[in-house]
């Protein structure tokens, strides 16, 4: 099982002035303990789950491409960017870019939006639900177009470009993987069976409904006649590794039974991951066991 971290909070002691060299602390640590991935939200405000809306957020392909810079191994996305957010042609061009200046490293964590506030606020477009949806595949299928290397035209019902080059092409091969969030069974789904590289579930959810959405996976994956096993299956966790609250074992134990129900690739985030203690306990006891399942 790979390890990844998510850094959904950036309000830490020392306030703004501090989050730069915190944050790059926190991205030397997790390259060089060995988790695979390192992520970002693509939000703009704070979330309800972490925060007041109010508290620090940082925009996330400007943080990805500082964290390329400072890191060497790990993977680098966002857990994920909402369609709604960038114009899909300008997003794939940003992911490229993301991929090939930090050698190959980049995924394309993307999906259908959802928090209306921050979108009103900002004054971005947030259409209902269906059609977010409908262009998160003309998105999908932009994405694949530009990194087949075809400049030709897209027509789609909400986006037309009129030339679909990408040059320089990802150094990923065939192209960063795509990621789609989501636990929707009808559409989120679906559109990763027929055009994604990686699910992510929220472990939040509980096993069962986590082993019922991978069931349905497969039932799309089989429609589609795509082979369930080229879809990399990854779940968000929170854990909050200190006295009082959780262990490394007990943060074993889940990954243990996240592998269990088929999770490849378990990614978690920290409310204490500033103080950077728990990075190490990851790196010494939970990362080493997990590369066992």
């Amino acid at each position: 099982m790979r390890i990844g971290l998510q850094v959904p909070n950036f309000t830490w002691p020392g306030g703004p002035a501090q989050i730069g060299s915190r944050l790059a602390e926190i991205a030397r640590a997790a390259d060089e303990a060995g988790f695979y991935s390192l992520w970002v939200m693509d939000h703009f405000f704070q979330i309800d789950v972490v925060g007041p809306p109010e508290t620090d957020m940082l925009e996330g392909y400007s943080t990805l491409s500082y964290l390329a810079a400072l890191t060497r191994n790990v993977k680098l996305g966002t857990l994920v960017t909402g369609v709604v957010y960038r114009y899909p042609g300008i997003l794939v061009k940003t992911a490229t870019t993301l991929d090939v200046l930090s050698g190959g490293r980049a995924y394309l964590g993307i999906g259908a939006a959802w928090f209306g506030r921050e979108a009103a606020g900002l004054g971005t477009p947030f259409p209902e639900v269906s059609e977010r949806f409908e262009r998160l595949e003309e998105t999908l299928q932009i994405a694949h177009q530009m990194w087949s290397g075809s400049t030709a035209p897209y027509q789609g019902k909400h986006y037309q470009l009129a030339e679909t080059m990408c040059v320089p092409q990802p150094l990923s091969r065939p192209h960063p993987p795509i990621m789609i969030g989501g636990m929707g069974e009808k559409k989120t789904l679906r559109l990763v069976a027929q055009y994604a590289d990686a699910c992510n579930l929220f472990t939040g959810y509980g096993l069962e409904a986590l082993s019922g959405r991978l069931d349905t996976l497969k039932r799309h994956c089989d429609a589609l006649g795509r082979d369930y096993a080229a879809v990399e299956k990854t779940s968000l966790s929170t854990v909050h590794l200190a006295p009082g609250n959780q262990s490394a074992s007990d943060v074993i134990a889940h990954c243990r039974e996240l592998a269990s129900i088929g999770i490849q690739h378990a990614i978690f985030n920290m409310p204490n991951i500033h103080d950077l203690t728990p990075l190490e306990t990851f790196r010494q006891e939970i990362i080493p066991a997990a590369a066992a399942f």
